[in-house]
């Protein structure tokens, strides 16, 4: 495994619409667990095959949803997603890889449905609701050449985005108590 570079905006790799996979073979394997490893040294909740310059239809997402003391339990490797249905409306502060310490306000839905394959090409369907939704949507966009920029409704100013980074770094140490209080 290997990390590999992400993409910044302005690449034009960005706004290119991946194509369907059809090979799952050893190289998709490889992608794949190359963009696990960068996604998780990234600290991100999402990584799509175009944010390393890759044009297939492969994404990642960590499912928030999945309890787990590990990130890499996490994460979700969705080959061909499609939303096939959504409900709801969320509006809230989102960021990306390619576009490092931008913050805008985006709307997405509540919830999703999606269709998928796994790296051996068996499909799947999943279920994501609040973050786990937005980080499909996201990464979704990305496969269409979509950066989530052109949806943001407003930019966070810069004393947000500290108050957005202080609330993490807050919810992350009370997670550690909490995981020390329970051993």
């Amino acid at each position: 495994m290997a990390t590999r570079n992400i993409l910044k905006d302005g690449d034009e790799g960005l706004t290119k619409k991946s194509r369907v996979i059809t090979d799952f073979n050893e190289r998709l394997h490889i992608l794949l667990d190359d963009m696990r490893e960068t996604l998780i040294e990234a600290n991100g909740l999402g990584l799509a095959a175009p944010q390393v310059g890759v044009l297939r239809r492969a994404a990642m997402i960590v499912d928030t949803s999945i309890e787990s003391e590990l990130p890499e339990d996490q994460v979700v490797e969705l080959i061909n997603p499609e939303i096939i249905s959504n409900e709801g409306e969320q509006t809230g502060s989102e960021g990306c890889l390619s576009v490092p310490g931008v913050y805008g306000i985006v709307t997405r839905p509540e919830s999703v449905e999606i269709k998928a394959q796994d790296r051996f090409g068996n499909d799947f369907k999943m279920q994501g609701t609040e973050l786990t939704a937005r980080a499909i949507c996201h990464e979704i966009d990305h496969l269409d050449g979509k950066v989530f920029l052109s949806l943001v409704e407003r930019m966070l100013t810069e004393e947000e985005i500290a108050e957005l980074i202080a609330g993490r770094e807050e919810e992350e140490e009370e997670k550690a108590e909490e995981d020390t209080e329970e051993v």
